[in-house]
């Protein structure tokens, strides 16, 4: 039986090559391997003050951009968080069982609590819906950022707690952090990560955005007096974000494409680079647009995603109700 896999995303609307390469990439593999369950984080959202039809828009939005991105909808388990309505549930039980020292030390938390002093409570308490989202599917693993192990940790600690208070219910999930891999960084300043937040957006492509800006995003990419295409991060940080990018998205080696283009300029690398790009966010739009267009195809896929779901949370939900003592 092969173990689970829980990925949470959050409906931001914003999706960048770097998402794609670094993450969804990843996730594409995970559907090969594990049972996959992916799921709109919309009740994280309002966390933070939301446009009511700006975030419906960008849950379908999220959801059609991933499966046109290669998110298999027969290999994983969609469905939106909002949907269930027990994980509502399982998270006050759960919080019932987590103390606010614990909730104050998050990071994240700390952080964003000191930039607006007037936060809601949600801000404070989110890392246990987190825990709720976790638990109440059994998950085995969760990907996360380094940013997001601390809430893994959390729920971890929570699943435990759970387990020895009253009786083996939770599987105690497992954090998964890809310390390999390929990190996209920021066109225009190669020392950072591409990142939608980035001042200068000339540097940070979006899957969505128009693709002869996306071509001139990156013949305008910040490289070297070199002109030598070599991969050296620490030296050449701009060509050698440019290297990985292609390497990603032809599934070259860094060795044959140095090697490829020992005998080119940055010019004609740029320009090489830049059709692949294109023509993959080019395929990447088109599948978006047909999908986001055909309301029942995504309806099934949501459908079929939330009975799973809360018929997988509704067990695990009985069970804690009939450990705690509450109800008849």
């Amino acid at each position: 039986m092969k173990k689970r896999v829980l990925t949470g995303l959050q409906p931001t609307g914003v999706i960048t090559l770097g998402n794609y390469i670094g993450s969804i990439k990843q996730m594409i593999e995970y559907q090969n391997i594990y049972e996959s369950f992916i799921f709109v984080a919309d009740l994280h959202a309002i966390t933070v003050n939301q446009d009511s039809i700006e975030l419906r828009k960008n849950i379908k939005s999220l959801i059609a951009l991933y499966i046109a991105c290669g998110i298999d909808p027969e290999k994983n388990t969609i469905y939106i968080q909002s949907e269930n309505p027990y994980v509502t549930a399982i998270s006050w039980m759960l919080e019932c069982n987590t103390y606010y020292g614990e909730l104050s030390r998050m990071t994240q938390f700390k952080d964003k609590s000191k930039k607006n002093a007037n936060f809601t409570s949600g801000l404070l308490t989110y890392p246990v819906l987190m825990a709720a989202d976790i638990i109440s599917m059994n998950a085995d693993y969760v990907p996360v950022g380094i940013d997001q192990k601390q809430h893994v940790e959390l729920a971890r600690d929570i699943a435990i707690r759970f387990n020895k208070k009253y009786k083996e219910l939770f599987i105690v999930p497992e954090v998964i952090i890809k310390t390999t891999g390929t990190k996209i960084t920021d066109l225009q300043t190669p020392d950072k990560k591409m990142s939608k937040s980035n001042e200068n957006q000339k540097g940070v492509i979006r899957l969505l955005d128009d693709l002869n800006v996306v071509r001139k995003k990156i013949m305008s990419a910040t490289t070297d007096s070199e002109m030598k295409i070599i991969y050296d991060p620490v030296n050449k940080p701009g060509i050698s974000n440019l290297i990985n990018i292609y390497s990603s998205l032809t599934n070259k080696s860094i060795e044959d494409i140095e090697k490829e283009f020992i005998d080119s300029n940055y010019g004609n690398f740029k320009t090489k680079v830049a059709d692949v790009v294109v023509d993959t966010l080019s395929n990447i739009q088109k599948r978006y647009n047909e999908i986001l267009n055909d309301d029942e195809y995504l309806d099934r896929i949501l459908d079929k995603g939330r009975d799973k779901n809360i018929e997988i949370s509704k067990k695990i939900y009985d069970k804690m109700i009939d450990c705690i003592g509450l109800g008849r």
